[in-house]
């Protein structure tokens, strides 16, 4: 499915990162590879990796290195990504330890392939982290599980504290931004994840404004994710990372996404919104302030 547009928007200000210091970056990629480890803010593309792995912080993506599915935003590889590595929950547990993270965010690729969608390997990744890390918090982004309730179950069993699965954007553009997804299967897994967590797990969920939904579709979307028990939300402004990907259809202003956060806490949902803000982007920050009652992801 071919996107390119030769007229792309012009990239505004506030949508570029001036973090540019690259202390650490070139260091913090050398060990991940030593270790044989991915993270999706490389595979991703995203913008704030320079200012995460100075700080350092990484999003660990494990089951593989390309995706089964195609989704028209994502610039992950799609192909076959191999059989899961029994080697890496030992490997991710050692390399968080290493780096001294508190806060560590586990996310893979979609593995239709699997008959347990890869939930057993996320379950063995959590207890490996909570073993090498006591005092550590694991936050796991899963993807749909085809809608697997054992699925769900064998991540939640496993204790991480915050539990997120994405929407990325309003149903009526599932066809274009998640054709093989579903957005009813989706929000069924958040309901499960809640109802499982018995109120002791975070339940997340992350949006992309600029794919073309409307204010009002965003709001909607809140509404689902609050009935589906889900508890916080983040919204970003969606870049295009690769010229064949979907296009920008507008950039939002700063103040929408301010307005989007006040919108949310009516409707009763913590919703961390902003030009860069990502699913896993200050994401110990955002559970810091989730604890504590702050309004922003870095107060």
């Amino acid at each position: 499915m071919e996107f390119m547009k030769t007229d792309r928007q012009r990239l505004p200000e506030f949508v570029k990162n001036r973090r540019r210091s690259r202390e650490g970056l070139h260091e913090l990629k050398a060990r991940l590879r030593k270790a044989r480890l991915r993270t999706v803010c490389e595979s991703a593309r995203c913008p704030n990796i320079v200012e995460c792995f100075a700080r350092p912080t990484t999003a660990f993506m494990i089951l593989g290195g390309k995706c089964r599915r195609g989704c028209g935003f994502c610039a992950v590889e799609q192909g076959d990504p191999g059989r899961p590595d029994p080697a890496e929950p030992k490997a991710v547990a050692e390399a968080a330890a290493e780096l001294g993270l508190q806060h560590v965010v586990v996310t893979s690729v979609t593995r239709d392939d699997l008959a347990d969608g890869g939930s057993g390997h996320f379950a063995l990744v959590i207890r490996a982290v909570k073993q090498s890390l006591p005092s550590a918090r694991v936050e796991v982004l899963v993807p749909d599980f085809q809608g697997s309730a054992a699925a769900v179950e064998t991540v939640i069993e496993a204790g991480p504290e915050v539990f997120n699965h994405n929407l990325e954007t309003a149903p009526r553009l599932y066809p274009s931004v998640r054709p093989r997804a579903d957005y009813q299967r989706s929000l069924a897994v958040l309901r499960m994840a809640a109802e499982l967590g018995g109120g002791s797990v975070v339940i997340k969920s992350g949006l992309m404004a600029g794919l073309g939904e409307s204010r009002e579709e965003v709001l909607a979307t809140f509404s689902d994710l609050v009935r589906a028990g889900c508890g916080v939300a983040t919204v970003g402004q969606y870049l295009q990372p690769r010229r064949d990907l979907l296009p920008v259809s507008r950039y939002w202003e700063p103040a929408e996404f301010d307005e989007l956060a006040e919108a949310g806490a009516r409707l009763g949902l913590r919703v961390f919104a902003g030009p860069l803000v990502r699913s896993s982007y200050l994401a110990d920050r955002i559970y810091y302030n989730i604890q504590t009652g702050a309004r922003g992801p870095s107060s």
